[in-house]
């Protein structure tokens, strides 16, 4: 299932080789709801693994973005211990409009639809 959301990109993480053969990058949105009169802020991180990682590549701090997501949980186990995650995981980011700063960036960035994901690696995210 596919979720979307809008938000001011405040926050880009460097790119993380996890192992040889995965990778991540994290960054984080500022959203905003109204609801009843009263606006409610959140700041929500998202993660690209693998080849999506460089979608951020184009992007600046405090563009406006849409970005299309799924919802990853995972169960891992260590030494008897069980925990569990959860990420957001992104696919496609779009820029709705440009930076206050003035910054100048390509056109919007899409993705092929989502992606097919290697199961094998044995890290808890």
């Amino acid at each position: 299932m596919s979720f979307e959301i809008s938000g001011k990109l405040i926050e880009i993480f460097d790119l993380v080789k996890i192992s040889d053969t995965f990778r991540k990058r994290e960054f984080v949105i500022e959203h905003t709801d109204s609801g009843g009169g009263i606006d409610f802020t959140d700041q929500i991180k998202f993660q690209l693994t693998q080849d999506r990682c460089s979608i951020l590549d184009d992007l600046n701090l405090n563009d406006e973005v849409r970005i299309n997501f799924r919802i990853r949980g995972r169960r891992w186990e260590k030494e008897g211990r069980v925990s569990y995650f959860n990420n957001l995981e992104a696919w496609k980011i779009e820029k709705i409009a440009a930076s206050p700063e003035g910054f100048s960036s390509p056109p919007p960035i899409s993705e092929k639809d989502m992606p097919i994901e290697d199961e094998s690696d044995d890290l808890p995210f």
